[in-house]
Protein backbone atom coordinates (compact mmCIF):
# COMPACT_ATOMS: atom_id res chain seq x y z
CA UNK A 1 0.00 0.00 0.00
CA UNK A 2 1.49 3.11 -0.90
CA UNK A 3 1.89 6.27 1.91
CA UNK A 4 -0.36 8.76 1.65
CA UNK A 5 0.24 12.11 0.31
CA UNK A 6 -1.65 15.28 0.34
CA UNK A 7 -2.15 15.03 -3.66
CA UNK A 8 -3.78 11.47 -2.72
CA UNK A 9 -6.17 13.03 -0.08
CA UNK A 10 -7.50 15.65 -2.76
CA UNK A 11 -8.02 12.93 -5.65
CA UNK A 12 -10.29 11.23 -2.63
CA UNK A 13 -12.22 13.99 -2.28
CA UNK A 14 -12.98 14.14 -6.00
CA UNK A 15 -13.62 10.91 -6.14
CA UNK A 16 -16.09 10.45 -3.39
CA UNK A 17 -14.08 8.21 -1.07
CA UNK A 18 -14.73 8.35 1.93
CA UNK A 19 -11.30 9.30 4.40
CA UNK A 20 -10.54 7.49 7.08
CA UNK A 21 -8.95 9.24 10.09
CA UNK A 22 -8.29 7.69 13.55
CA UNK A 23 -6.77 9.59 16.63
CA UNK A 24 -3.99 7.30 18.20
CA UNK A 25 -1.41 8.19 21.08
CA UNK A 26 1.67 5.32 21.16
CA UNK A 27 3.32 2.78 18.96
CA UNK A 28 1.04 -0.05 19.61
CA UNK A 29 -2.56 2.64 18.43
CA UNK A 30 -0.39 3.53 15.42
CA UNK A 31 0.42 -0.50 14.56
CA UNK A 32 -3.02 -1.82 14.87
CA UNK A 33 -4.21 1.57 12.95
CA UNK A 34 -1.61 0.83 9.89
CA UNK A 35 -2.67 -2.84 9.88
CA UNK A 36 -6.23 -1.68 9.36
CA UNK A 37 -5.31 0.37 6.26
CA UNK A 38 -6.29 3.76 7.78
CA UNK A 39 -6.00 6.93 5.98
CA UNK A 40 -4.89 9.56 8.38
CA UNK A 41 -3.66 8.85 12.52
CA UNK A 42 -4.23 11.80 13.88
CA UNK A 43 -1.85 12.47 17.57
CA UNK A 44 -4.67 14.40 19.44
CA UNK A 45 -4.02 16.48 22.05
CA UNK A 46 -7.40 14.35 23.89
CA UNK A 47 -3.90 11.91 24.58
CA UNK A 48 -3.63 14.72 27.43
CA UNK A 49 -6.81 12.69 29.10
CA UNK A 50 -7.44 9.26 27.53
CA UNK A 51 -3.32 8.55 28.11
CA UNK A 52 -1.77 10.95 30.55
CA UNK A 53 -5.12 11.47 32.85
CA UNK A 54 -5.23 15.15 32.85
CA UNK A 55 -8.49 16.79 33.22
CA UNK A 56 -8.52 18.49 29.84
CA UNK A 57 -6.05 19.28 26.67
CA UNK A 58 -5.13 22.33 28.58
CA UNK A 59 -2.42 20.74 30.72
CA UNK A 60 -0.08 18.47 27.69
CA UNK A 61 2.74 20.27 26.97
CA UNK A 62 4.72 20.26 23.85
CA UNK A 63 7.14 17.93 25.19
CA UNK A 64 4.82 14.79 26.06
CA UNK A 65 2.90 15.38 22.79
CA UNK A 66 6.19 15.24 20.99
CA UNK A 67 7.10 11.66 23.04
CA UNK A 68 3.15 10.61 21.77
CA UNK A 69 4.16 11.92 18.29
CA UNK A 70 7.53 9.91 18.26
CA UNK A 71 6.01 6.56 19.11
CA UNK A 72 3.47 7.11 16.47
CA UNK A 73 4.96 7.85 14.16
CA UNK A 74 7.60 4.75 14.90
CA UNK A 75 4.50 2.79 14.29
CA UNK A 76 3.38 4.29 11.25
CA UNK A 77 4.31 3.19 7.31
CA UNK A 78 1.49 4.19 4.90
CA UNK A 79 -1.02 6.82 6.60
CA UNK A 80 -0.35 10.30 6.85
CA UNK A 81 0.30 11.61 10.93
CA UNK A 82 -1.09 14.83 11.82
CA UNK A 83 -0.27 16.50 15.19
CA UNK A 84 -2.17 18.59 17.19
CA UNK A 85 -0.09 21.61 18.20
CA UNK A 86 -0.99 21.86 22.08
CA UNK A 87 -2.70 24.94 23.41
CA UNK A 88 0.49 27.66 24.68
CA UNK A 89 2.20 27.00 22.10
CA UNK A 90 1.27 28.87 19.14
CA UNK A 91 -0.58 31.81 20.85
CA UNK A 92 1.44 34.19 21.48
CA UNK A 93 2.99 34.80 17.74
CA UNK A 94 3.25 33.68 14.39
CA UNK A 95 7.17 32.63 14.91
CA UNK A 96 5.98 30.89 17.93
CA UNK A 97 3.74 28.87 15.97
CA UNK A 98 6.19 28.12 13.39
CA UNK A 99 8.62 26.74 15.90
CA UNK A 100 6.43 24.64 17.47
CA UNK A 101 5.18 23.13 14.21
CA UNK A 102 9.03 22.69 13.15
CA UNK A 103 10.09 20.46 16.35
CA UNK A 104 7.22 18.11 15.11
CA UNK A 105 8.49 17.98 11.81
CA UNK A 106 11.88 17.39 12.49
CA UNK A 107 11.98 15.82 16.08
CA UNK A 108 8.53 13.51 15.58
CA UNK A 109 8.25 13.34 11.59
CA UNK A 110 5.10 14.75 11.58
CA UNK A 111 3.07 15.18 8.44
CA UNK A 112 1.17 18.28 9.13
CA UNK A 113 -0.02 19.84 12.10
CA UNK A 114 -3.47 20.73 13.82
CA UNK A 115 -4.34 23.87 14.60
CA UNK A 116 -8.06 24.66 15.81
CA UNK A 117 -10.12 27.87 15.41
CA UNK A 118 -10.62 30.02 12.99
CA UNK A 119 -9.94 33.58 14.14
CA UNK A 120 -7.69 35.83 12.78
CA UNK A 121 -5.42 35.22 14.96
CA UNK A 122 -5.31 31.58 14.04
CA UNK A 123 -5.53 32.42 10.54
CA UNK A 124 -2.20 34.10 10.91
CA UNK A 125 -0.24 31.29 12.43
CA UNK A 126 -1.98 28.82 9.78
CA UNK A 127 -0.20 31.05 7.29
CA UNK A 128 2.65 31.27 8.53
CA UNK A 129 3.58 27.34 9.08
CA UNK A 130 1.97 26.81 5.82
CA UNK A 131 4.70 29.52 4.47
CA UNK A 132 7.47 27.30 6.59
CA UNK A 133 6.81 24.91 4.55
CA UNK A 134 4.72 22.39 7.12
CA UNK A 135 1.43 21.69 5.88
CA UNK A 136 -2.09 23.12 8.34
CA UNK A 137 -4.94 21.13 9.29
CA UNK A 138 -7.59 23.16 10.31
CA UNK A 139 -10.24 22.40 12.92
CA UNK A 140 -13.31 24.31 13.23
CA UNK A 141 -17.11 23.75 15.39
CA UNK A 142 -15.99 22.35 19.08
CA UNK A 143 -12.38 23.87 19.96
CA UNK A 144 -11.68 21.68 23.05
CA UNK A 145 -8.73 23.81 23.60
CA UNK A 146 -11.04 27.25 23.67
CA UNK A 147 -14.20 25.44 24.61
CA UNK A 148 -14.94 27.63 27.94
CA UNK A 149 -15.16 30.81 25.18
CA UNK A 150 -17.64 29.04 23.41
CA UNK A 151 -19.78 28.21 26.59
CA UNK A 152 -18.33 24.54 27.14
CA UNK A 153 -18.15 21.43 25.35
CA UNK A 154 -21.38 22.15 23.64
CA UNK A 155 -22.12 21.86 19.74
CA UNK A 156 -21.66 24.30 17.39
CA UNK A 157 -23.70 26.24 14.48
CA UNK A 158 -26.97 25.67 15.56
CA UNK A 159 -27.75 29.47 16.02
CA UNK A 160 -27.95 31.49 13.20
CA UNK A 161 -24.85 33.48 13.95
CA UNK A 162 -22.82 29.95 15.10
CA UNK A 163 -23.78 28.99 11.62
CA UNK A 164 -22.86 31.81 9.50
CA UNK A 165 -19.72 32.12 12.22
CA UNK A 166 -19.03 28.88 10.35
CA UNK A 167 -18.84 28.94 7.00
CA UNK A 168 -16.59 32.41 7.30
CA UNK A 169 -14.24 30.38 9.36
CA UNK A 170 -14.25 27.59 7.03
CA UNK A 171 -13.43 29.81 3.90
CA UNK A 172 -10.86 32.05 5.72
CA UNK A 173 -9.53 28.35 6.98
CA UNK A 174 -9.04 26.81 3.47
CA UNK A 175 -7.67 30.32 1.73
CA UNK A 176 -5.24 30.56 4.93
CA UNK A 177 -3.62 27.46 3.45
CA UNK A 178 -4.67 24.64 5.65
CA UNK A 179 -5.21 21.44 2.93
CA UNK A 180 -8.09 19.59 5.06
CA UNK A 181 -9.89 20.75 8.14
CA UNK A 182 -11.76 18.71 10.86
CA UNK A 183 -15.25 19.79 11.94
CA UNK A 184 -16.47 18.70 15.47
CA UNK A 185 -19.54 18.87 16.80
CA UNK A 186 -21.43 20.35 14.04
CA UNK A 187 -25.41 19.52 12.39
CA UNK A 188 -24.90 17.41 9.60
CA UNK A 189 -26.95 19.98 7.59
CA UNK A 190 -24.07 22.81 8.28
CA UNK A 191 -21.04 20.39 7.31
CA UNK A 192 -23.33 19.62 3.88
CA UNK A 193 -23.68 23.43 2.83
CA UNK A 194 -19.60 23.80 3.94
CA UNK A 195 -18.90 20.68 1.81
CA UNK A 196 -20.78 22.14 -1.21
CA UNK A 197 -18.44 25.60 -1.12
CA UNK A 198 -15.05 24.14 0.08
CA UNK A 199 -12.27 22.79 -2.44
CA UNK A 200 -10.51 21.08 0.67
CA UNK A 201 -11.12 17.77 2.49
CA UNK A 202 -13.70 17.97 5.65
CA UNK A 203 -13.50 15.63 7.96
CA UNK A 204 -16.17 14.77 10.44
CA UNK A 205 -16.18 14.20 14.08
CA UNK A 206 -19.93 14.65 15.31
CA UNK A 207 -21.09 16.16 12.36
CA UNK A 208 -22.83 13.90 10.31
CA UNK A 209 -21.75 13.12 6.41
CA UNK A 210 -18.28 14.31 5.37
CA UNK A 211 -15.53 14.12 2.80
CA UNK A 212 -13.95 11.65 5.53
CA UNK A 213 -14.44 10.64 10.13
CA UNK A 214 -12.25 10.47 12.59
CA UNK A 215 -12.60 9.07 15.76
CA UNK A 216 -10.57 8.52 19.35
CA UNK A 217 -9.02 5.04 19.31
CA UNK A 218 -9.76 4.66 22.83
CA UNK A 219 -13.55 5.40 21.98
CA UNK A 220 -14.30 3.47 19.58
CA UNK A 221 -12.42 0.33 21.51
CA UNK A 222 -14.44 0.57 24.61
CA UNK A 223 -11.26 2.04 26.06
CA UNK A 224 -12.89 5.31 27.52
CA UNK A 225 -14.18 5.12 31.25
CA UNK A 226 -17.74 7.00 31.89
CA UNK A 227 -19.46 8.59 29.37
CA UNK A 228 -18.54 9.40 25.81
CA UNK A 229 -19.63 12.49 23.47
CA UNK A 230 -22.95 11.71 21.71
CA UNK A 231 -20.99 11.33 18.56
CA UNK A 232 -19.03 8.41 19.64
CA UNK A 233 -19.97 4.76 18.14
CA UNK A 234 -18.33 1.90 20.36
CA UNK A 235 -16.88 -1.04 17.78
CA UNK A 236 -15.17 -2.89 20.40
CA UNK A 237 -14.94 -4.13 24.39
CA UNK A 238 -11.42 -3.75 24.91
CA UNK A 239 -11.71 -1.89 28.13
CA UNK A 240 -14.00 -4.31 30.36
CA UNK A 241 -11.88 -7.17 28.46
CA UNK A 242 -9.19 -6.08 29.50
CA UNK A 243 -10.10 -5.38 33.17
CA UNK A 244 -11.43 -8.98 32.89
CA UNK A 245 -7.71 -10.54 32.07
CA UNK A 246 -6.49 -8.72 34.54
CA UNK A 247 -8.91 -9.56 37.17
CA UNK A 248 -8.62 -13.48 35.87
CA UNK A 249 -5.01 -13.24 36.18
CA UNK A 250 -5.02 -11.76 39.76
CA UNK A 251 -7.14 -14.30 41.20
CA UNK A 252 -4.61 -17.38 39.40
CA UNK A 253 -1.87 -15.28 41.15
CA UNK A 254 -3.46 -15.28 44.60
CA UNK A 255 -4.66 -18.89 44.31
CA UNK A 256 -1.03 -19.61 43.12
CA UNK A 257 -2.68 -21.42 39.62
CA UNK A 258 -0.35 -18.89 38.37
CA UNK A 259 2.56 -19.56 36.75
CA UNK A 260 1.94 -23.07 35.68
CA UNK A 261 4.50 -25.89 34.63
CA UNK A 262 4.44 -24.42 31.06
CA UNK A 263 5.27 -21.33 32.39
CA UNK A 264 8.45 -22.11 33.90
CA UNK A 265 12.39 -22.80 32.43
CA UNK A 266 13.63 -26.07 33.04
CA UNK A 267 16.90 -26.31 34.88
CA UNK A 268 19.67 -28.73 34.84
CA UNK A 269 20.32 -31.23 38.23
CA UNK A 270 23.96 -30.24 38.47
CA UNK A 271 23.27 -26.46 38.18
CA UNK A 272 20.49 -26.61 41.05
CA UNK A 273 22.82 -28.80 43.12
CA UNK A 274 25.82 -26.20 42.74
CA UNK A 275 23.17 -23.62 43.87
CA UNK A 276 22.07 -25.18 46.76
CA UNK A 277 25.75 -25.91 47.73
CA UNK A 278 26.75 -22.53 47.02
CA UNK A 279 23.42 -21.51 49.28
CA UNK A 280 24.53 -23.76 52.47
CA UNK A 281 28.05 -22.08 52.25
CA UNK A 282 26.63 -18.57 52.38
CA UNK A 283 24.37 -19.40 54.37
CA UNK A 284 26.52 -21.19 57.11
CA UNK A 285 29.15 -17.79 56.62
CA UNK A 286 26.77 -15.46 57.56
CA UNK A 287 25.55 -17.47 60.95
CA UNK A 288 29.21 -18.02 61.78
CA UNK A 289 29.62 -14.13 61.12
CA UNK A 290 27.13 -13.22 63.66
Amino acid sequence: MPRMTLTRLTEMRAQGEQIVMVTAYDYPGARAAERAGVDMVLVGDSGAQTVLGHESTVGVTVDEMLVLAQAVRRGTETALVVCDVPFGSTEVSDAQAVETAIRFAKEAGADAVKIEGGGQARLSRVRAIVAAGIPVVGHIGLTPQTATALGGMRAQGRSVASAERLVDEALAVQDAGAFCIVIEAVPAEITAVLRSVLDVPLIGIGAGPADGQVLVLHDLLGVTEGKTAKFVKQYGTIGDDTVAAITAYASEVRSAAFPGGEHRYAARADAVDAARDRAGVLAAHRDNAR
